[in-house]
């Protein structure tokens, strides 16, 4: 943090706390060169998320929407809510540290794909007939056949 009195790029941070409702945190700072103080806030960035979809239009990154069929594909599975939940904080975390600010539905689907087969075959599978948009039955046997392979 450069000092506004001498423009060193040197200062330590001598007191931290969070502002009204804690959405930024007030640093009190004093340079190391000219020794005077100065108060800097930090506030989180947001980057919003835009999902390609496969006709290429673009649309917001919307958890409850993953939520909502990572749901139907562990339909009557024993699959807890929390599970649900964590699968989805841990994909949108995933997406924010990429740092990409438009990603493709198909790397969404293989991490949710990915996090599924973890949690409950069946569900992962289902979940692939709708995302690989099964079309026949032999196309649902070489996935079953190839997670069957990955288990030996």
């Amino acid at each position: 943090m450069k000092c506004p009195y001498c423009a060193c790029e040197e200062s330590k941070v001598i007191d931290s706390r969070p502002t009204d409702f804690s959405e930024r945190i007030r640093r009190r700072r004093e340079c190391t060169e000219c020794r005077k103080r100065f108060t800097t806030y930090e506030i989180i960035e947001t980057v919003p998320l835009i999902v390609i979809k496969k006709d290429k239009s673009r649309e917001s990154f919307d958890r409850q929407k993953l939520f909502n069929s990572l749901r139907r594909a562990c339909d009557k599975r024993a699959v807890s809510v929390d599970e649900l939940e964590q699968i989805v904080d841990d994909i949108e975390q995933t997406l924010h540290n990429s740092m990409e600010r438009e990603i493709p539905t198909e790397a969404i689907g293989s991490l949710a794909m990915e996090q599924l087969k973890r949690v409950d075959e069946v569900s992962y599978v289902r979940f692939a007939s709708v995302y690989r948009e099964f079309k026949d039955i032999n196309t649902f046997m070489d996935e079953l056949a190839k997670l069957l392979q990955e288990k030996k």
